[in-house]
């Protein structure tokens, strides 16, 4: 009798074991699974609530000939989360009075072939994407050129221009010789090279020991490989493959999902900046002469979106074969980034990881 009751009790044990859902950790293994090949490029992934990490992994390999597996610390590009970076070294000499956000680009630049349009934008409308200055660079025509083009080179042409799309602040378009334009303004004010002033006064104060920036050459060692696949073989797709990628203002860093986490942080606890110009940074930018059909969405370079009905604080990364998803839930306390060296539908996987996670 206590035999039997004692085989019910098991059987019953397992029906409920067998009834429960599969942990967190586990759904995410099987998500990521599901999109990365252990012989392939892949990426990782870092999940952190109430300011601890949950998940931490890597998918895939970070060099195809190597074999060398892509781990949490492994160094991505990081496409245009890197904007962030300049927008930190802009706001930290404004917070030292160095420089002002109302300053105008002729007092930087004052070789633009109209200096009555370089008179009429701000810095800030850089920062927003509000510019108006139309992208003036031949890639297409001169690829050969802009394979090794850095922000100067990139920059040159947007000063030639003799007309805008639109008056500064009142319309939204993506800029990338903007970011440009606000490395090399970093220069002129700091009196060292853009890079050295964002690892020292940004990365190296957040903790970030191994992230780095394109300073022209594609980093010799340390880093993943970008690559896309052509329905037979996955071929690179970086630097030497892809023009731009010397062009660092708008793209130039490369860290890890463990190093991101620590940017998050120092931003979170004011590390390098004072607390009213990150919430500056990330509070969207009211332009007095707004014509867009909608409301802005952008901060000081940080993208503030309704996600869910959730408050979302990010950026995304797209450069050659590398994508990047960086986000930031308030209400949840949530941070997840994801690095890929190769392309992936980044905003389908958002979306199955907040189904998971719940926001």
């Amino acid at each position: 009798m206590i035999k039997a009751i004692l085989s019910s009790c098991i059987i019953i044990a397992i029906c409920i074991s067998c009834e429960q859902p599969a942990s967190t950790e586990k759904q995410l293994d099987i998500l990521f699974d599901s999109i990365f090949k252990k012989d392939e490029p892949g990426g990782a992934v870092l999940i952190a609530t109430d300011n601890q990490i949950i998940y931490q992994k890597g998918f895939g390999l970070a060099d195809i000939t190597t074999k060398e597996p892509i781990t949490p610390n492994t160094l991505f590009n990081t496409g245009s989360i890197s904007k962030t970076f300049v927008a930190f070294g802009i706001l930290k000499l404004a917070q030292e009075n160095k420089l002002s956000l109302d300053d105008d680009l002729y007092k930087y630049f004052p070789d633009f072939k109209d200096s009555s349009i370089a008179k009429k934008i701000k810095l800030y409308h850089l920062l927003t994407h509000t510019s108006g200055l139309p992208d003036l660079r031949k890639i297409v025509a001169d690829s050969a050129f802009y394979l090794t083009a850095k922000d100067a080179e990139n920059w040159a042409p947007i000063k030639q221009t003799d007309s805008l799309e639109f008056e500064p602040g009142e319309k939204y378009h993506y800029s990338n010789p903007a970011f440009n334009g606000l490395a090399l303004v970093i220069e002129k004010v700091s009196g060292v090279k853009w890079q050295e002033y964002i690892i020292t006064n940004i990365m190296r104060p957040a903790g970030m020991e191994t992230s780095t920036i394109t300073d022209g050459p594609y980093p010799e060692k340390g880093v993943s490989h970008g690559y896309w696949f052509d329905g037979q073989k996955y071929f690179e797709k970086d630097y030497g493959e892809e023009p731009t990628f010397a062009a660092s203002g708008n793209g130039g860093i490369w860290s890890s999902v463990n190093e991101l986490w620590k940017y998050e942080q120092a931003i979170q606890k004011n590390v390098f900046l004072d607390s009213s110009w990150i919430k500056k940074s990330r509070t969207v930018f009211e332009h007095k002469n707004w014509k867009g059909t909608t409301p802005s969405e952008l901060g000081l370079s940080w993208f503030m979106t309704n996600y869910w009905d959730h408050e979302m604080i990010g950026h995304t990364g797209s450069q050659g074969g590398f994508r990047a998803d960086y986000v930031y839930i308030p209400e949840h306390k949530i941070f997840y980034v994801i690095l890929c060296n190769t392309p992936r539908q980044l905003g389908d996987v958002r979306n199955s990881v907040s189904k998971i996670l719940n926001f």
